[in-house]
């Protein structure tokens, strides 16, 4: 079976507002908390910036997605290069360690309730869109817009919620590891260069994947509602 090269380019074009928006954002994020809690690293570094261009990783960025678009993935998943952060320059590191683990899945949280604003703004004022048949090749300027919208909005929950699984070095383990007593979390932290590995054996071999599901599906029927949701959530991509 051949790859449709026009229809991976048409929907690699789709796709790259909403993944620069969802993890440039992300990482931007994380240094900015980091700054405002004693540390500049990420400043220093350059990258407290929105220009994707120093946040580009060709793995997270480009290969994985256009993988993920060549073989019509349900889903598209990124990330960028991580900003850097030294801990130990925060005012109080295991505290502050939360708040900048947490600053990630919060604006990608806050970018869904943006676009999911917009979105039901939308079908209040044109409940006729139908993107059905037009996500691969759009046809008219607002249903571009509205599809853009949508993985925009997808990107960022699905990042979101991935991001808290806790796994260190997801941000939901380092919330973890700053939750726990000193020895817990020293021991809990040393499993931080196998945890991407974790989080994939977790992905396959047991039901987290049908509960990442399960919270994308609540979240959308809160932020978009019910109708909405029912709607977007069972398009194809």
């Amino acid at each position: 079976m051949g790859f449709d090269i026009l229809e991976i380019i048409r929907k690699a074009l789709l796709w790259v507002i909403p993944i620069f928006v969802a993890v440039v954002f992300h990482e931007v994020a994380h240094g900015y908390a980091a700054l405002k809690l004693g540390d500049t690293t990420a400043r220093d570094s350059g990258r407290l910036t929105l220009n994707p261009i120093p946040h580009i990783d060709p793995m997270g960025t480009v290969i994985i997605p256009l993988l993920l678009l060549a073989i019509n993935s349900p889903f598209l998943f990124g990330y960028a290069k991580p900003v850097p952060v030294n801990f130990f320059r925060l005012k109080n590191p295991k505290r502050d360690m939360i708040f900048v683990a947490a600053a990630g899945p919060a604006s990608n949280f806050m970018i869904a309730i943006i676009a999911a604003i917009f979105l039901r703004a939308i079908f209040i004022f044109y409940p006729a869109v139908d993107l059905g048949s037009q996500v691969g090749f759009p046809q008219s300027l607002i249903t571009t817009g509205v599809t853009i919208l949508l993985y925009t909005y997808i990107l960022s929950v699905v990042l979101g919620i991935f991001n808290l699984t806790p796994v260190p070095p997801l941000d939901g383990g380092r919330i973890v590891v700053g939750l726990l007593p000193d020895k817990a979390a020293e021991n809990y932290s040393r499993v931080e260069p196998f945890g991407i590995f974790i989080v994939i054996g977790l992905l396959f071999l047991t039901p987290l994947n049908k509960v990442f599901g399960i919270a994308i599906f609540l979240i959308s029927y809160i932020m978009l509602g019910g109708e909405i949701a029912s709607k977007l959530l069972g398009l194809g991509g």
